[in-house]
């Protein structure tokens, strides 16, 4: 079924991100309308898709939609949905991609508007390659979930989770790249700097890093019998500073995006 509107309050990375993975999986919706105070943000975003509808400063055309997306920070969200909730149609599907504000608080936020749902995506939506778990509300029937669904279906996988898991997967899997980027970039550059070619590099850290999340998928072996396979460790010593990084930041993180 084609989705004849959506719409995105905020027009900022992850509405560009999902409206880049559909046009990358030729599934863009029919109409794709798009808010946000920033004209240099409409300005790329219509400049990359010039059949993206923008409108400066002006969140009810976008909440008009079949579909509406929440791109918004959470603390944008106590002051912005209330002046949402006459626009929104009775028919229609409030999905909010952004961690701590509960279904619940949504709902009270639009005057009791109770078709909605919440999704954590993540960057890799970009090419199709997403992990992006969805939580429905209670009331939203399954129709309504369906094309939800639908709309997340280009962008990789989209599991439904419990609401309490959301802000987990906001901190493991959307967060996630950010964690690995960087040392797999450095690893193409000293690679290249050894002597491979940039595309040689390239495919030798790409292969690198699917082999060794294939590994731990599938080798039956144990963490310990994982790292055990490669007898050097030209970064042991290095290795608690990492680990303490992960512990010490991301369970803060977690404690700042936890719903109220």
């Amino acid at each position: 079924m084609r989705i004849d509107s959506v719409g995105f309050v905020g027009g900022g990375r992850i509405a560009r991100i999902m409206v880049e993975g559909w046009h990358h999986a030729a599934a863009l919706p029919g109409d794709i309308v798009v808010s946000d105070p920033n004209q240099a943000t409409l300005d790329a975003l219509s400049a990359r898709f010039p059949s993206v509808k923008t409108c400066l400063g002006d969140n009810c055309k976008p909440a008009e939609q079949s579909v509406v997306f929440l791109g918004l920070h959470p603390a944008a969200f106590a002051e912005a949905l209330p002046a949402l909730a006459a626009a929104v149609r009775p028919d229609s599907i409030v999905v909010s991609l952004a961690p701590k504000i509960s279904l619940q608080a949504m709902s009270t936020l639009l005057g009791g508007f109770d078709r909605i749902a919440r999704a954590i995506p993540n960057a890799p939506s970009i090419v199709g390659s997403g992990y992006n778990p969805i939580a429905f509300g209670p009331n939203l029937d399954e129709r309504a979930r369906m094309t939800v669904l639908e709309l997340f279906a280009p962008l990789g996988q989209s599991p439904v989770v419990d609401e309490a898991a959301l802000e987990a997967y906001a901190v493991t899997a959307a967060m996630g790249p950010t964690y690995l980027w960087f040392q797999l970039y450095e690893l193409r550059r000293l690679a290249a700097e050894f002597g491979l070619s940039d595309e040689a590099a390239a495919a030798a850290v790409d292969r690198m890093a699917r082999g060794a999340l294939d590994t731990i998928a599938s080798s039956g072996l144990s963490p310990e019998q994982v790292m055990d396979l490669v007898p050097v460790h030209p970064l042991g010593e290095a290795e608690p500073a990492f680990l303490d990084a992960y512990r010490s930041r991301l369970p803060a993180v977690m404690d700042r995006i936890r719903p109220a």
